[in-house]
């Protein structure tokens, strides 16, 4: 058996992989691959895909490999419907349950966000780690569970799909920072609706997809 910190490492590892499209959509890849690029062993490597299977970032096809999963619009916009309703609550906890010492993170990530200028990559994990500081704030451990796989998904379609990266990282900085500062005023009905202005703004980033390929990196 590994230990559950090999096996969260391993994930940690391939979902970035899959996120920023180092393993590409449509693509099909050995266990024995991941095993070299994450410098892990078999056993975490295939406790981790087991658990990206369940979170729809792979296909595991018994004696064919790991297949990468194009992304869809459809299932995007399936996945978001779950998003809207988990972030609203996660907002409306982290107002009510945020200690003093994550009330401080959170203003300094709201600052970070408004004023730090960032790649594409950069930003990109800057609102994971956003979103994991809301999730720790609610203070609910199955809340941040079922939040984190659609976060994933989310980070993946938008980071595949970006074509104006300056105008798509500022649109998405100003609404993240609404919701921090909703949040570190207590103010669960600003917070609530900041979340549901971020979600509109990720349901009609993704039908403007229809209208473009994905971005090559």
């Amino acid at each position: 058996m590994t230990t559950p910190g090999k096996a969260a490492q391993a994930y940690q590892v391939i979902e970035q992989m899959i996120v920023f499209q180092d393993l590409e959509p449509g693509s099909l890849v050995s266990e024995a691959f991941l095993m070299e690029k994450t410098g892990l062993g078999r056993t975490p490597v295939r406790e981790a895909l087991q658990r990206l299977s369940r979170n729809h970032m792979v296909e595991i096809h018994p004696n064919k490999g790991v297949l990468i999963p194009a992304t869809s619009v459809e299932a995007q916009l399936r996945m978001l419907e779950l998003r809207r309703s988990l972030e609203s609550l996660a907002v409306e906890l982290a107002c009510e349950r945020a200690t003093a010492s994550e009330r401080r993170d959170i203003e300094a990530m709201a600052t970070r966000i408004r004023e730090d200028e960032f790649t594409l990559k950069e930003y990109a994990e800057t609102v994971k780690a956003t979103h994991q500081l809301i999730a720790s704030s609610a203070h609910n451990d199955y809340l941040a569970d079922a939040m984190a796989p659609l976060q994933g998904l989310s980070r993946r379609f938008w980071f595949t799909h970006v074509v104006d990266e300056v105008a798509e990282i500022k649109a998405g900085a100003a609404l993240h920072t609404a919701m921090l500062e909703a949040i570190l005023a207590s103010d669960v009905d600003a917070a609530t609706a900041a979340s549901a202005e971020l979600n509109d703004y990720l349901v009609d980033f993704a039908l403007g997809t229809l209208n473009h390929s994905p971005a090559r990196r």
